[in-house]
């Protein structure tokens, strides 16, 4: 039985022998690698890393009195095995199981909900807030790292909690890693500052001086005071201005994330404190598995692999297809070639796109932005105004974060950006809080964009040439979190697809379905079965969501007077609501059925499993226009023995 065992809630770890927390620590990184090692997929590195300070963070604050408000809740996995979860943790990203995230439905030391980057500090500032005003008592700590801090909403945050006297404590797990290697200014004022060494002798010089001083009298003061004042200058040294203490936090790091014993007393002391303080953790992402040590990228998630050697123990079959974001990332480097004015942004998410084959092809023309969705895009425009073609590589869920910057910044001014966003649609285990489902509905509603979803691969290259070769405003394209349903051609055989245009797949005299995306193929698949019940289907592939195929449009309406859209994306102002606007203006006797996903936030589980409880597999578009036909009634009846 390991110490593990014991632990059921944080009060456990407060009452445990100061000198077994290590071995406590050892413990949890164990199980999340026996867990993560077989399971198909779940976040890794950034949870190994986090293993002693959660340990520490729980030991020093009253959880779930005190409230711990975790950031990216993809470096939460100790967290969730030392409040009460450890024995469900093998049900982790499975459908029904533990979220791979922060759910306050999920438990009480759940504070805030948490799936997207540079959260955390906002609202601890708001729970901080409401604290005081109800007069309440507790300690409230923000926990951010894992890239958040090359994100302006941390900034805006630590803004704000600095201008008060307000009780609140932020930690900064620095890692320097997101997904991929952080960047920017941040980091490099983190790295340099906790690298110099002169500046940790000096520090260390300062703090014997402290010690050693004389702790009565006025000599002693002086000497403290003095003592403080010098290891402030020397701060400033190396890091000008201290950022931290300029915003209004007292600093205090930084510290080995590693170390149990030395976190437990800062975190100690600094509790005591009042006011924001911010405190400088130091962890490396993959901490105690040598693998994910040596290659933080590959290692942010994992499963399937062999816990020794970190071989992967995931066997592809021969000729096995290729995801969506694969097929990105090499057409990238041949349309690169041919569009030398073509350049490349994506925000902390270089191998989640694919683009770092981009990077690696043309570096000089690849820009990562960091966690700052909404300063990529606006980036993009200011280039888009100096003949430079931006691709925006960010996923759907992410983009959300900068709409206003896509509204106000590209298609207020009428900028050919192109945006790809991957994960469109259900994006399987991650859940709720990266699933693409609004990117249709959001998008629709600005003037002048362009929005497009291809049905395979092929027609995914095809779209980003005549992304590339627009030149009158925005243009989107989204492809789903799957491998491509056919092999892909090569890219400089593949053509642009026609502006605007619908492409007939199938011709059917009862009912048009109107299918996008990832629909296409059930579109097709429900259409065979529906001709073995009598009834006859046109499927088209609307591979424009906007601007609509007019001409197509007409065509079909002249003769069909029932049509069914269906489409990977809610069914709330989406694509059928946008085509069903238009039908009741011209053709007022054609009923307009849709089909999407349901207004509610989809789980986590396997994307299969997920377009099942959606209804949006071939069997569910069959019976749905099964019954709106009537072929309920005219199916033959089976034989009975």
């Amino acid at each position: 039985m390991s110490l593990l065992d014991s632990i059921r809630t944080p009060a456990d770890v407060r009452a445990l022998p100061e000198d077994r927390l290590p071995e406590l620590a050892a413990d949890v990184r164990e199980r999340i690698l026996d867990v993560v090692s077989a399971h198909k997929g779940a976040h890794f590195g950034s949870n190994l890393g986090t293993v002693e300070l959660t340990v520490a963070l729980h030991r020093v604050f009253d959880t779930p009195t005190d409230k711990i408000i975790w950031d990216v809740g993809h470096q939460a996995y100790p967290h969730k095995i030392l409040t009460g979860r450890n024995e469900a943790f093998p049900t982790i990203r499975k459908k029904d199981g533990l979220s791979g995230f922060l759910r306050r439905d999920e438990s009480e030391y759940d504070t805030f909900g948490a799936g997207h980057g540079a959260t955390s500090i906002s609202a601890a500032c708001g729970i901080a807030a409401a604290r005081d005003l109800h007069g309440s008592d507790f300690e409230v700590v923000a926990v951010i790292g894992d890239g958040s801090m090359t994100s302006g909403l941390a900034y805006e945050a630590l803004n704000n909690a600095g201008a008060t006297d307000r009780d609140l404590v932020v930690v900064l797990n620095d890692n320097q890693m997101a997904i991929s290697p952080n960047v920017g200014a941040m980091h490099t004022h983190l790295t340099s500052f906790r690298t110099h060494p002169l500046y940790n002798r000096l520090r260390e010089e300062v703090k014997k001086l402290i010690h050693s001083a004389p702790k009565i009298g006025s000599l002693g003061e002086l000497v403290e005071h003095f003592a403080v004042r010098v290891d402030d200058a020397v701060k400033g040294m190396f890091v000008p201005g201290m950022i931290f203490e300029e915003l209004g936090f007292r600093y205090i790091g930084p510290v080995d994330g590693h170390d149990v014993g030395k976190l437990i007393e800062t975190l100690g002391s600094v509790r005591k404190m009042k006011g924001p303080r911010l405190v400088h953790v130091l962890t490396t992402k993959g901490k105690g598995f040598a693998p994910a040590e040596e290659d933080q990228v590959k290692w942010h998630a994992g499963g399937g692999f062999d816990k020794l050697t970190g071989a992967s123990l995931k066997i592809g079959a021969a000729g096995s297809l290729p995801r969506y974001q694969t097929v990105f990332g090499e057409a990238l480097v041949g349309l690169g070639e041919e569009y030398p004015h073509m350049v490349t942004i994506t925000a902390a998410m270089a191998e989640g796109t694919s683009t770092n084959l981009f990077a690696t092809a043309y570096p000089d023309r690849f820009f990562d932005v960091g966690m700052a969705e909404g300063h990529a895009v606006t980036f993009a425009a200011g280039m888009a105004t100096e003949r430079v073609k931006p691709l925006v590589a960010i996923y759907s869920t992410f983009l959300q974060r900068a709409y206003d910057s896509i509204v106000h910044d590209v298609a207020l001014q009428e900028l050919p950006v192109l945006f790809c966003m991957d994960r469109a649609g259900l994006a399987g285990d991650d859940g709720p809080t990266h699933h693409g489902c609004l990117d249709i509905a959001y998008l629709l509603s600005i003037p002048g964009m362009t929005i497009t979803a291809p049905k395979d691969g092929e027609e995914m290259v095809a779209l980003l040439r005549t992304g590339i070769e627009w030149e009158k405003g925005p243009f989107s394209i989204r492809w789903p979190r799957d491998t491509v349903p056919a092999a892909v051609p090569s890219i400089s055989s593949i053509q642009p697809v026609e502006y605007g245009s619908w492409e007939l797949l199938r011709e059917g005299s009862e009912v048009v379905l109107l299918a996008t995306g990832t629909m296409v193929l059930p579109a097709l698949e429900a259409a065979d079965r529906l001709e073995a019940r009598g009834v006859s289907a046109c499927v088209v592939n609307c591979r424009f969501i906007k601007p609509l195929d007019e001409a197509m449009l007409r065509k079909l309406f002249l003769t069909h007077r029932l049509a069914v859209t269906v489409e990977e994306g809610t069914v709330v102002n989406g694509f059928g609501a946008f085509v069903a606007r238009r039908v009741a203006e011209e053709w007022p006797d054609t009923r307009v059925i849709t089909m999407g996903l349901p207004d509610t936030f989809a789980a986590h589980g396997e994307r299969g499993e997920l377009l099942v409880d959606a209804g949006l597999t071939a069997a569910d578009i069959e019976e749905r226009v099964a019954s709106l036909t009537g072929a309920v009634e005219r199916q033959p009846l089976r034989e009975t023995a």
